[in-house]
């Protein structure tokens, strides 16, 4: 069984792409195909892998300015022959399940979600700093992408979606069914930890639609410790609304934040994700999380036992979800058995399992 693994860009390294090297642990003599590469921001483990780019790798400051390039990226992967492969395994939210497939080629699209910037639009431009001239022709420019991003679900065998809630936005917009395999987590990099520290903790990259906002106005209230690790484009107005009791860390080491996690009080959690592998890599850690009820969160946490929950996004909610905290105990080796269930080793078993089973059915199909 010959297996190619296609990725919209590699040019950052987040959740999708420790699915990528997840996949490349799975299945390591699998070429991986890619519109870009930047080597410079991505581990060194990347380096060892197979990958081949598109025409794009050749583009001016293509790693600066790859969003502009939007129109290209279908035509990029639509000149990829991937025609000597039985199994094509696209890791996509936007274009990589885009690639052609042969007749008789399997191809399972590992979905994050439909495209945002196609099919939540307005949610999306909202969350981006995007010139106001260029929001008012984007949609028209995006149109054609719409239409080639349904025509693909023809080549599509099955998708595999990363959440319940995404699950539900390809039904919607694509009319398909979809099997969930929650992305991997590297629980054995976090420990629990004796040292229990007197502080909350946020780790986050700073946009404004982290709703980062609604943790800084709840503990100015609170008057209780919070530590925030990351750095972005909400830090500066973050920073001016923030009491002397929140302190920003600014980007820290893996070891930093394994350690930060471990002896924190709660990880908060107040924005809205797809699915979100910080809460699990604080409850590996031995800590609960207090998170807002919606988005990914309400598959991993469970209220009172891993976690609490606020149910409205404000700061009034948080502030009354962290009062019920301090009178809620926690388990740390509960907490860790709950971020198992969602380990890189289950992860690499299910999407195995799920891809030797459909490529044995289409065989015997042929």
């Amino acid at each position: 069984m010959r297996i190619a693994i296609v990725h919209d860009y590699l040019n950052q390294f987040g959740g999708a792409e420790r699915v990528v090297a997840a996949l490349h642990e799975l299945y390591p003599e699998a070429p991986i195909y890619t519109s870009i590469y930047d080597q410079s921001r991505l581990p060194a483990v990347f380096q060892r892998m197979d990958i081949r780019t598109s025409f794009m790798q050749r583009l001016p400051l293509v790693n600066l300015l790859y969003k502009y390039y939007f129109m290209l990226y279908p035509i990029a992967f639509e000149r990829f022959d991937l025609s000597e492969y039985d199994v094509v395994l696209s890791s996509s939210s936007a274009y990589a399940k885009g690639i052609k497939i042969r007749s008789g080629q399997l191809h399972i699209c590992y979905c994050y979600t439909p495209a945002r910037f196609i099919w939540r639009y307005e949610d999306y431009v909202s969350k981006e700093n995007i010139a106001p001239f260029l929001k008012q022709f984007l949609p028209f420019l995006l149109e054609p992408l719409k239409k080639w991003d349904l025509s693909n679900n023809r080549t599509i065998d099955y998708f595999v979606a990363i959440s319940a809630a995404i699950a539900g936005r390809i039904e919607r917009i694509y009319g398909r069914p979809s099997v969930i395999i929650y992305p991997p987590v590297e629980t054995a990099y976090f420990r629990p930890s004796g040292i229990d520290g007197d502080y909350y903790l946020i780790v986050s990259r700073l946009n404004a639609y982290k709703r980062l906002d609604l943790a800084v106005g709840a503990f100015n209230e609170l008057d209780l410790p919070l530590k925030i690790v990351g750095d972005g484009p909400a830090r500066q107005q973050l920073e001016r609304q923030a009491r002397p009791n929140i302190e920003f860390l600014g980007r820290r080491s893996d070891e930093d934040v394994k350690r930060l996690l471990a002896e924190c009080r709660a990880l908060i959690f107040p924005g809205e994700e797809d699915f979100g592998i910080v809460p699990l890599e604080a409850m590996a850690s031995g800590r609960p999380v207090i998170a807002f009820r919606a988005g990914g969160a309400v598959e991993t946490i469970s209220d009172g036992e891993t976690g609490i929950f606020f149910e409205e996004p404000s700061a009034r909610s948080l502030v009354n979800a962290v009062n019920r905290f301090k009178f809620t105990v926690f388990n740390k080796e509960k907490l860790r058995r709950q971020a198992l269930k969602f380990d890189k080793k289950v992860f690499q078993e299910k999407i195995g399992r799920l891809i030797r089973e459909k490529y044995e059915e289409k065989s015997r199909r042929k």
